[in-house]
């Protein structure tokens, strides 16, 4: 975990604190095994022994736990052996995952979220499912019916190489503005909304350290969650829209970075480096707003401050914006289970899987709308949760071209270059470009 992450636990998708050096490996029933599609189980029983990689760390391993037992369940003919890899980010876990599958460690099923999903198509170790999706046609139909359109539309586009189908877009994480109320009515500043500005952020953050001494914003170097928003609300982005030239040098993309220098020199943001964990922060009245998707209600709960947080769409500069991000679970083609891989991931986005996953409190939004507007999601969360979901409206996929994780570690580090006043914006930012360009 980059020390940019551990300060402020902005990680992609989770404030993902590793558990220890070593991959949680918990199967359904609780016990320890190792991820393989090897044979059949039971020595000559019908049992199918199925396999399944995800990223997850200690902190959410009991939710997963839960969710696999579920399926267990309703399918005690499939034995599943679940592999919760715990990493700080998505690059770490498909180099991880990758090295594993040169060396012949092949599961049946594995979780990747978008900014793998164009890199694991490429390389030609997915199982199409074309032919799975006509077979239950009915029941793919259903499910993109209670889907935002959205989400449909980027993952034929972004998702693929070739044309064919290797994922069904999945749970999703979004950007808003997470706030303490309690810090907002102590400064005598109003509550944002969804029309608020850079401006009114910048504002907000200024009478909130002079009334209160707390800081404003948590400012980071992490690409989703501390980079993208900022960009995409200036009219900005990493790249351009099919991802083939990177565009971190626009001026739009400069004066991102430079507001957010401003906020580390004059002491509104805490500075870069250490150990900085947000929510707490937050709940202790030291910090009124920091950045998330989802991931933010486990230690918002853990906290007891469900009630004392809202959530908000990001300030706008020039335009709504969110950067957003999907899971999707591929079937390897070396896979001698694909029936039973293509039932799990049937279960996975049925109702009563995105259900139990939502009650259970999940830190990633559900695909389907009827589950992100229902009770079992938005009970015992912050106000403004359903932003989250409605976020898909304005929301642009997170640039994510072959080679994501040299990419991502470019980024960052080009823009804490600028956070921590080592380097001028342009001149960080135009060394990001060049390095970016040759990885294109």
């Amino acid at each position: 975990m980059t020390p940019a992450l551990e300060r402020s636990g902005l990680s992609r998708r989770g404030f993902l604190r590793a558990a220890g050096g070593t991959a949680l490996a918990v199967g359904a029933s609780g016990a320890l095994t190792a991820c393989g599609g090897g044979d059949d189980s039971g020595g000559g029983s019908s049992t199918k022994e199925l396999s399944f990689v995800y990223m997850g760390t200690a902190e959410q391993q009991a939710t997963w736990n839960k969710l696999f037992a579920k399926f267990s369940e309703q399918h005690p003919e499939i034995k599943l052996k679940a592999e919760g890899i715990p990493l700080s980010n998505w690059g770490d876990f498909f180099n991880k995952l990758s090295t594993r599958l040169a060396g012949g460690q092949v599961p049946d099923v594995i979780q990747v979220a978008t900014e793998g999903q164009r890199l694991f198509a490429s390389k030609g170790l997915l199982a199409p499912l074309d032919d799975f999706i006509a077979k239950d046609k009915a029941t793919i139909d259903e499910y993109y019916a209670d889907m935002d359109p959205n989400l449909i539309e980027w993952n034929k586009k972004y998702s693929s190489t070739d044309g064919k189908t290797y994922y069904l877009p999945g749970e999703f994480n979004t950007m808003c503005m997470w706030y303490s109320k309690d810090l907002f009515a102590k400064a005598g500043v109003p509550e944002p909304t969804a029309k608020w500005t850079w401006d009114d952020f910048r504002k907000a953050c200024d009478q909130i350290k002079a009334k209160t001494g707390a800081f404003g914003y948590a400012a980071d170097s992490a690409y989703f969650a501390a980079i993208m928003p900022w960009l995409l609300t200036n009219g900005t982005s990493s790249f351009n829209d099919d991802w083939s030239k990177p565009t971190f040098n626009d001026p739009a993309v400069i004066e991102a970075a430079e507001f957010q220098r401003a906020l580390v020199a004059d002491k509104l943001s805490p500075p870069p480096g250490g150990t900085f964990d947000a929510p707490t922060a937050a709940a202790q009245g030291k910090l009124a707003m920091f950045g998330g998707g989802r991931w933010p209600i486990i230690s918002i709960r853990n906290l007891k401050v469900q009630n004392k947080i809202g959530i908000v769409p990001w300030p706008v500069k020039v335009e709504q914006g969110s950067p957003v991000g999907w899971n999707g679970y591929p079937i390897m083609k070396a896979s001698k289970k694909k029936d039973e891989a293509w039932t799990f991931i049937k279960f996975l986005i049925s109702k009563e899987g995105s259900s139990f996953f939502a009650q259970l409190g999940g830190t990633i939004v559900p695909a389907r709308k009827s589950i992100a507007n229902s009770e079992s999601f938005l009970t015992d969360a912050p106000k403004g949760t359903e932003s989250l979901y409605q976020a898909l409206s304005y929301a642009t996929p997170i640039p994510s071209p072959d080679k994501g994780a040299a990419v991502q570690k470019a980024i960052e580090d080009g823009w804490k270059q600028v956070l921590t006043g080592n380097a001028a914006p342009a001149d960080a930012l135009g060394k990001t470009q060049t390095a970016l360009e040759g990885l294109v």
